[in-house]
């Protein structure tokens, strides 16, 4: 399901490339150095969500204005300047997301709070208890619904944040659209299809959820948040508020029962971290010197991974799982390279928040439209980063470097490296 489908064909044609091909235009200087001035003026400011997003929307606005009384546009249709809006909106967005983003201490301590308590929650949830009918009830539907919602963290403009939501809710809301058709019902409306998005929502747990919520308020431009879009995009903030302060009563269960299973989810994801914690270092055991601590980030994220995979075989199935994984963990043989792609690759292969994995890594999702020339110095350090880290990891494991450790021939290599050159 593409992001530009949800948002209607007026948004279809966005793309960064053709925002800036206008902007590479001579007569475009003039909007290129004011959209640099409010980046650079912008970014030297102490966060301040209200001013920083009425700060961000009057930009929008103005530079949109400009736009359609420009000789660039000048016989465009409405859906071309449309693209313009939707173009600038992503560049400015991504230049100035990680000074926005997550921007308050205490959108920080919310978004772990909310983790949190969807980590545990969605231990023991059944949709009964969210009085869900059983002819709305699809989970092949549903994981489908959790894997689009859990591609937020992919993308750093509004619009492409707020298009992982939109994909989440047409899923649900085809399933219970061809539901009520089978069964003769009445089209579902909103109480039908609030409970469904709060059961995917705590199924999948995106980490952060709160402040994308917020960004995707603040700094997605207003005059496109309106109609489907802003429809669905209520129902997630609803969602959000009743899992904020969901309790026995929301879910109609006993007290005495809700806090029962909250316990047992605590100590199973606590169980679970303390495997991971336990590990120690294979080489450092092997050269008889003391394991080293794992970094507390890395620690963190263990518990992350193991609590956002609810269906995954050895959260759901309890003790004789976790047995599972200690084996798995205390192996000590030191695998070969080889043997730690094929496992990697099948490990991901079933991973149930594979964009998760892959949202510290910017260009791997990127087109060739998306790129420019000041990527490449990026791309490159990326590239001997990864070299350098790989060749280490193979003397570290003592074995043979790959003549080709990422399958690209000496040819294409040497083709690339004049191509850079000449740039």
């Amino acid at each position: 399901m593409e992001n530009s489908d949800v948002l209607g064909s007026s948004t279809a044609p966005l793309t960064l490339h053709d925002f800036f091909e206008r902007m590479r235009q001579p007569s475009a200087a003039d909007f290129v150095k004011a959209i640099k001035s409010f980046v650079v003026s912008f970014s030297n400011n102490a966060p301040n969500p209200e001013k920083d997003s009425a700060a961000v929307q009057e930009f929008l606005a103005n530079m949109e204005a400009a736009f359609r009384v420009h000789p660039l546009w000048a016989g465009c249709s409405e859906e071309d300047l449309e693209s313009a809006g939707e173009g600038l909106e992503k560049y400015v967005m991504t230049k100035l997301f990680t000074r926005v983003f997550a921007s308050l201490p205490d959108d920080v301590k919310l978004d772990d709070q909310l983790f949190e308590k969807m980590a545990l929650i969605q231990q023991f949830i059944r949709p009964e208890n969210l009085d869900i009918k059983p002819n709305f009830q699809n989970e092949t539907s549903w994981l489908l619904a959790q894997k689009e919602l859990q591609k937020i963290n992919m993308y750093k403009a509004p619009r492409d944040k707020l298009a992982c939501i939109l994909n989440c809710c047409k899923v649900i809301n085809n399933l219970l659209y061809h539901a009520s058709i089978a069964s003769n019902e009445n089209p579902p409306g909103a109480d039908e299809f609030l409970p469904v998005l709060i059961y995917v929502t705590l199924k999948a747990n995106p980490p952060q959820l709160h402040s994308n919520l917020l960004y995707i308020q603040r700094y997605r431009r207003q005059s496109r948040l309106v109609a489907e879009a802003a429809y669905f995009f209520t129902n997630m903030l609803s969602a959000e508020s009743f899992i904020s302060n969901i309790d026995a009563n929301a879910l109609s269960m006993d007290e005495t029962e809700f806090e029962k299973n909250m316990e047992s989810a605590r100590a199973l994801l606590s169980s679970l971290s303390a495997d991971m914690d336990g590990v120690p270092n294979q080489n450092d055991q092997n050269i008889g010197h003391a394991p080293r601590a794992e970094p507390l980030e890395l620690k963190q994220q263990s518990l992350k991974d193991s609590a956002v995979r609810p269906q995954s075989p050895e959260i759901k199935s309890g003790n004789k799982d976790v047995a599972c994984a200690k084996d798995q963990l205390s192996m000590t043989k030191i695998p070969s390279i080889s043997d730690l792609e094929n496992k990697g690759a099948t490990m991901l292969m079933k991973e149930d928040q594979v964009s998760q994995v892959f949202q510290e890594y910017p260009y791997l999702f990127a087109h060739v439209g998306d790129l420019t020339i000041n990527d490449v110095d990026d791309l490159l350090n990326n590239y001997k980063q990864l070299v350098f880290k790989y060749v280490c990891l193979s003397k570290g494991l003592a074995v043979a470097t790959p003549s080709h450790p990422l399958s690209i021939s000496q040819t294409q290599a040497q083709s690339h490296a004049e191509t850079c050159k000449r740039i």
